[in-house]
């Protein structure tokens, strides 16, 4: 374990192979025979599974169920909503065929020429149009409404350019998507869920993030508007961590969505939909690990506690466990995921590498001479401090310590990104600032040619139009024109 510590890239050599060689290290990930798709291995699963499971509570505490949708979808349905297929034509991968048979030639198996669909089918990007086209068979009155639906799915778009976590062809999310009466309804649903968004990320991610719209350039294709919440990864590139989409009417139109209102006349209905992905696994190694290992939230680890014994024989094995199965009980009484690690397989010290790789929040380490003492000896992953606690009480300590780790680490997160965030009022200086990365806040003029021209030359998109903040009208620093309001720049992934 000590040797793959020292081959872990350290971020200040090279940030992006850091990354890559801490997803495979840790082992969260690996790639796969498939060109782009990764194999999530169970220990990454777990993170994964405990954010499902935050979610799903949230989403289902504001009202929304589960269902599910099929996986393909006929390619006559993207066309139905023009900006929708633009935006997702070039990622489609398309089935054309449904039979192999054996090649004449005994090389193997080939597709059967006469097996060709009549229709040819989407592997989904995105969802909407066949939900859409099933929304029709359920609505039909205002009784009907809202219908607020999540789904737990995987989709493919055909990256070129892939990193496990961040962009693969293929990758795991949910996505949101309602139907409503009315346009306010909508309106509120889609910023109700940004607002979920965020609370999981700040309160179970400790990923502080910035809440806002994004320009027309970068909305979602088919949405009316996208609102979005941005984070900062530790080399001042942003992240886009969530969306949620107002769609207006669009889908209810290309689809013939319609209900019948209170005064018997037909209206479309109003949508959203809204989604996260395995791509916040990507934020979370990102925001907060280190040169050491990953460096998890306590509210996400698969496991808080470890607990580690040293002993010289099986009599001194099995005095400390005598001692440690009671606390093993009371952390978990009291909601704490706990793994005692009595293996004879590994070196005590080839253990504290391993979990400090894996970024476990607390190790407890334990031998007959702290049994004698009542003591403990307790390390946090996210300062590496080491230090003796009593033995009496130790369950109780770790709980309220797993919380000030979680607190720590968000706090670290925010004062990174408060250091990476400034304005400037002129294109030359923004030219300079934009190459230190970070968030820059600088005047816009509005038009979507002022802001290519900007990732043009620059490389820098506007992340989101944030709703909080200085909203002191001035002129766009590339233009001169009038501009409502600082809007946030950063080159992202």
């Amino acid at each position: 374990m000590a040797k793959e510590l020292k081959d872990l890239t350290k971020r200040s050599e090279n940030y992006s192979q850091w990354y890559n060689d801490l997803v495979v290290k840790a082992d969260l990930a690996e790639q796969s025979a498939v060109r782009g798709c990764m194999v999530i291995k169970p220990y990454g699963y777990a993170i994964w599974e405990k954010m499902q499971h935050e979610l799903d509570r949230m989403f289902k505490e504001t009202g929304h169920q589960n269902a599910y949708f099929p996986l393909l979808i006929p390619k006559s349905f993207l066309s139905r909503e023009a900006d929708h297929v633009e935006g997702f034509a070039k990622e489609c991968a398309v089935v054309t065929h449904y039979r192999l048979k054996n090649a004449e030639d005994g090389s193997g198996v080939v597709v059967d020429p006469a097996a060709r669909l009549e229709e040819e089918l989407i592997i989904r990007p995105t969802s909407e149009t066949i939900i859409w086209n099933t929304y029709r068979n359920w609505i039909h009155s205002y009784r009907d409404l809202p219908i607020l639906i999540n789904q737990w799915a995987n989709v493919m778009r055909w990256e070129m350019r892939t990193r496990m976590f961040l962009r693969t062809a293929e990758f795991l999310w949910q996505e949101g998507h309602t139907a409503h009466a009315t346009e306010q309804e909508a309106w509120e649903e889609a910023r109700k869920m940004l607002d979920v968004y965020a609370d999981f990320a700040e309160n179970f991610m400790a990923v502080p993030v910035i809440k806002g719209v994004k320009s027309a350039n970068e909305r979602f294709a088919g949405a009316i508007e996208t609102l979005c919440i941005e984070a900062m990864m530790q080399d001042g590139k942003a992240l886009q961590a969530g969306t949620s989409h107002f769609l207006g009417q669009n889908f209810a139109k290309a689809f013939d969505v319609t209900y019948v209102n209170k005064d018997n006349k037909p209206e479309y209905v109003w949508a959203t939909s809204w989604g996260v992905s395995t791509r916040l696994m990507g934020a979370l190694i990102m925001t907060h690990s280190d040169d050491n290992g990953l460096v998890l939230p306590p509210h996400l680890a698969p496991i808080q506690v470890v607990i580690v014994p040293i002993y010289k024989n099986d009599a001194q094995k099995e005095e400390i466990a005598a001692a440690v199965n009671p606390i093993v009980d009371e952390l978990r009484r009291l909601g704490v995921s706990v793994k005692f690690d009595d293996a004879d397989n590994k070196r005590p010290g080839f253990k504290f590498a391993d979990y400090e790789l894996k970024g476990v929040p607390v190790r407890l380490a334990i031998g007959a001479r702290d049994i004698e003492n009542g003591t403990v000896e307790v390390m946090r992953r996210d300062t590496l401090e080491k230090h003796v606690a009593p033995l009496e009480g130790i369950a109780e300590y770790c709980k309220n310590l797993l919380e000030e780790i979680q607190a720590n680490i968000y706090q670290k997160a925010l004062a990174h990104r408060a250091g990476l965030t400034r304005e400037v009022d002129t294109y030359d200086e923004f030219k300079k600032e934009i190459e230190k990365g970070g968030f820059i806040l600088a005047h816009w003029d509005g038009t979507p040619e002022t802001e290519e021209k900007i990732k043009e030359e620059t490389k820098a998109t506007i992340r989101c139009i944030p709703f909080d903040g200085d909203k002191t009208p001035g002129v766009c620093m590339v233009t001169g024109k009038p501009s409502a309001q600082r809007v946030i720049f950063a080159r992202n992934y």
